[in-house]
């Protein structure tokens, strides 16, 4: 039986492929997947360097907490995990063409990146807490707020499975988001909290994995457009 082919319909606001000529583009959205690579390894390996250190019962924050044996190689890392992350960010903005939604991704991954090296550390548990600890917090949601609007913003900027895709990222956030922030505050009364390195791992997965995804879509330039995305 002879099936039938329904052309895919093109909106204005869709998303070119990488010029095939420009290779600016297509390197910078590579980065995006680098930037990923680096923060998992980052959080994979650079624990085992602190003996003692629980993956299942410590954040990843307290791997660069003042006074942690980790914090010199965290921070070096870091610093090109920031480099990856702005360059990633005027990827997605020059991929984006006239659309606007996936513009403001780039914008936000661009003003995630930038925060980071002005992140304050926070001690490390039992420790006297100094003013550094309360804007490490204030740095940590507003991190969160940028990514769930980098997320919202892609959901809505790109095709219905990248959507779908995007609004189960979101899901995950917040139930394992609540998880985390349950036991939060026995951080800082140096009690123990069980599980909370595995939430909040689970969340910094989940959004480690988004980014590969929208990289590639990207990349591939075959992702169907939202066909109620803004245009410029």
């Amino acid at each position: 039986m002879n099936t039938i082919e329904v052309p895919q319909v093109r909106s204005r606001t869709a998303v070119d492929p990488v010029p095939g000529g420009t290779r600016l583009p297509a390197v910078l959205l590579v980065c995006g997947i680098g930037s990923s690579i680096l923060y998992a390894a980052m959080v994979a390996f650079v624990a085992m360097r602190w003996e003692g250190y629980s993956s299942a019962s410590q954040t990843v924050s307290e791997l660069s907490a003042i006074g942690a044996p980790t914090r010199p190689l965290w921070v070096a890392l870091a610093g090109i995990y920031t480099l990856l992350v702005i360059a990633f960010g005027c990827g997605v903005w020059l991929a984006a063409g006239r659309n606007r939604r996936l513009r403001v991704v780039g914008g936000l991954q661009v003003a995630t990146g930038l925060i980071g090296p002005f992140w304050p550390p926070m001690h490390l548990r039992g420790a006297t807490p100094t003013p550094t600890d309360t804007p490490h917090i204030v740095f940590a949601m507003a991190w969160l707020v940028l990514t769930l609007l980098t997320v919202g913003f892609g959901a809505a900027a790109l095709g219905r499975r990248f959507r779908a895709y995007s609004m189960a990222t979101l899901a995950v956030f917040v139930v394992f988001g609540v998880l985390t922030g349950v036991q939060g505050p026995r951080i800082a009364a140096d009690l123990p909290t069980p599980w909370i390195g595995v939430w909040e791992r689970v969340n910094i997965g989940a959004f480690l994995l988004w980014v590969v995804v929208l990289a590639v879509a990207l990349l591939r330039g075959r992702t169907a457009p939202a066909r109620q995305a803004g245009t410029g």
